[in-house]
């Protein structure tokens, strides 16, 4: 993971780029140029040179290759023409997928499994266009500090596309498809690695990158730049209906778009009719207040829906509950949410989400989190297998209390639990252990992974009698580069002092995967007895500053618009 470093600025990336090829070229020079037998180009020998440290070269030679024919080509032009590539091949991975059909009568998990494949390569597309758009709309001189972003963007497409396959099962399904996105998978991993290594190929040109800290404020205008502020304290670029917004909360006077009541003391009865209600082309939050009650309806937010913020009574008082499962309906994991948000910047308070499914129902999710910058907090997350569904982008929870089984924390994003109770609770009788952690980090250049931070775990008072009975771990690897760590958290006595499991005999991950843990208190803190995996530590306070809130999740730039708390150090 790349953490800890100033996020290079596409300008200076540029520039890099510009500076590989003079190096190569020089380098060539210096070589015998005019070498009869040398007919290789010195833009391609420059290609050859950029794509060096990807996974698959040929692959990123030839996506680049184009280009360098080209003698007028900018090195903005390269990288437009590794993000475009790879927008290509991955819309040929999605007319795959939208020619196959499953009946949902006949096989419902492989119905699920396809229809969430097809939405998930599309969000896929939609990352990779908004990218383009990034860096082409923009005119250099005043783009600056976007790699972090173009790394958020292309973490969660490598993600979708790992999703896709993982809700397909049957090779008559899965196949076709995984053989269609071959092409996409390796331009996308090879497009994190291009991106993420620039830091590195400053050092190798003994070009300094200066840490955060050092970092000066820069006179052009900057995404998410902290330094500059309008007159009311908030950052220039951030919406004015937001400004008014959060300065009316702060006061204590937020005014809900929507009200909502089962008793029809509000304007409507049902949180998704209070959502259907969202405008088009809303501006600045939306925001809708729960009364007190049990509502049992599923409920997502979708990716047009930006900005939503929900708030209840109370954790407790304000209840979305359902009970789709996978084991005993045949739902697909994505699909069994009770409460599902993609639409960014969404923001939940004081409620409670829950699935009623039991630890018989299996893979069954409570809330599914696909929304960038998104917060949840003062918050209730209940449930058994697969409880919180941190699938992509950069999350934020606080205050919040989390209760499963088997891999009650699990996805792909970028997340941080704060100040939160997590609670283990007892699985079901053909399940012999529980996990609180299963991350699905799979590209090193992904800044993905979780983070558990001054949290509490313990152990239900069903699971408490028998707590040394049943075998409980901090995590599990799901995917090969699993990335979990574990800081400043007091640990109940039932934690197994081993602390980690392997994923299961065929896919272990034990060599590849990260755990780490720093400064953890209570009996099951412990390390002397961890795991003797590659990548187990227990950290200096240097190395977990790069998990805290404001490293990890960038949330020194947009926490304190959520109206979260948080502490964005250790």
């Amino acid at each position: 993971m790349v953490f800890g470093k100033v996020i290079v600025s596409l300008v200076s990336l540029l520039l890099l780029v510009g500076v590989v090829f003079g190096v190569v070229a020089a380098v060539r020079s210096r070589g015998g140029s005019d070498n009869k037998n040398d007919s290789v180009s010195s833009s391609m020998k420059s290609v050859t040179a950029i794509c060096q440290p990807t996974e698959f070269r040929d692959a990123c030679i030839k996506s680049l290759g184009p280009i360098a024919k080209n003698a007028s080509a900018t090195p903005k032009d390269y990288m437009l023409a590794a993000i475009q590539t790879t927008t290509e091949e991955l819309k040929k991975s999605l007319e795959v997928a939208a020619k196959h059909n499953v009946n949902r009568e006949t096989d419902p998990i492989n119905h699920d499994g396809l229809e969430g494949c097809k939405e998930l390569l599309k969000y896929a597309v939609e990352d990779l266009e908004s990218a383009i758009s990034m860096v082409s709309g923009s005119q250099v001189k005043d783009i600056n500090d976007r790699v972090r972003e173009l790394l958020n963007w292309l973490t969660a497409v490598y993600a979708y596309q790992s999703q896709c396959l993982d809700g397909l099962d049957k090779p008559e399904y899965k196949t076709p498809i995984q053989d269609g996105m071959v092409n996409a998978t390796q331009l996308t991993s090879n497009a994190l690695t291009l991106i993420s290594g620039f830091a590195d190929i400053f050092k190798s040109l003994n070009i300094s990158v200066p840490d955060l800290k050092d970092l000066k404020p820069s006179t052009s205008r900057k995404l998410l730049e902290v330094n500059e502020m309008g007159h009311d304290n908030y950052p220039i670029w951030f919406p004015a209906a937001d400004r008014k917004l959060l300065a009316a909360q702060s006061a204590g006077r937020v005014r809900p778009n929507a009200v909502v009541a089962k008793d029809g003391s509000g304007q409507y009865k049902t949180i998704a009719a209070a959502l259907a209600a969202y405008p088009k082309n809303h501006k600045g939050r939306f925001i809708i207040y729960v009364k007190v009650g049990i509502y049992d309806e599923y409920i997502t937010v979708t990716k047009n829906q930006v900005d939503v913020f929900i708030y209840g009574d109370g954790a407790g008082k304000t209840i979305i509950t359902g009970q789709k499962n996978f084991a005993i309906m045949k739902i697909g994991t994505m699909q069994t949410a009770t409460f599902a948000a993609v639409g960014k910047g969404f923001i939940a308070k004081s409620m409670t989400f829950r699935n009623t499914a039991g630890p018989e129902g299996h893979q069954a999710v409570a809330l599914r989190i696909q929304s960038d910058m998104s917060a949840i907090f003062d918050c209730s997350i209940e449930g058994y297998q697969d409880t919180l569904y941190y699938q992509t982008y950069r999350q934020f929870y606080r205050n919040c209390v989390i209760s499963g089984t088997v891999d009650f924390i699990f996805g792909s994003g970028t997340a941080l639990i704060q100040n939160s109770l997590i609670i283990v609770r007892r699985p079901g009788k053909d399940q012999k252990f529980t996990a609180i952690t299963a991350d699905g980090k799979e590209k090193s250049n992904g800044i993905n992974g979780v983070v558990l931070q001054n949290c509490k775990i313990v152990a239900d008072r069903e699971l408490f009698p028998v707590r040394f009975q049943i075998e409980t771990y901090l995590g599990r690897p799901w995917k090969p580069l699993a990335t979990t760590v574990v800081m400043q958290s007091e640990l109940a006595d039932f934690i197994r002092p081993e602390g980690y499991l392997q994923w299961d005999k065929v896919n272990r991950h034990e060599n590849t995967c990260t755990y780490q843990e720093f400064a953890n208190r209570g009996p099951g803190a412990r390390t002397n007895r961890r795991v003797r995996w590659k990548n187990f530590k227990v950290l200096s306070p240097q190395e977990a500053q790069k998990y805290t809130a404001g490293r990890f999740l960038d949330g020194h730039l947009w926490l304190k618009y959520t109206g979260a708390p948080f502490t964005l150090g250790l």
